[in-house]
């Protein structure tokens, strides 16, 4: 890590993990309320399924509330949907339009195993 960044390593963790919770959370929000508007429709399978996931896993992971438990169930639904959507047209998420879905879940997937840390209501939990 570059030594000028050292000191904030724990407040720059923070506000992405805040950032992935407060996007992804928008996604389950466009899917269940329509708002902000979406590319289009979705399956009524994924608007009830990913839909409620991504609006709560999203809250929680943004406000570090259960946020190892809410990242990995993300992450999960980030890789089903990555597979489901994308991984059947081609291999590369360039190619298959599916960079989005792949970065999420390995966003969420690093959330998971390194928690809510500072700035968290975990955090103040303890």
């Amino acid at each position: 890590m570059a030594a000028f960044m050292k000191p904030f390593e724990s407040q720059t963790y923070a506000a992405f993990r805040i950032m992935v919770g407060l996007l992804f959370l928008w996604h389950g929000s466009s899917k269940l309320f329509g708002y902000p508007p979406g590319p289009g429709e979705a399956p009524a399978f994924i608007v009830y399924t990913a839909g409620p996931i991504e609006l709560i896993g999203g809250m929680l992971v943004m406000i570090g509330l259960f946020t190892s438990w809410a990242a990995f169930l993300s992450s999960g639904l980030m890789a089903a949907a990555y597979w489901m959507a994308h991984g059947t047209k081609h291999l590369l998420p360039t190619v298959n339009g599916g960079e989005l879905a792949a970065l999420y879940c390995f966003a969420f997937l690093f959330i998971a195993a390194r928690g809510s840390g500072i700035w968290s209501v975990d955090d103040l939990r303890r």
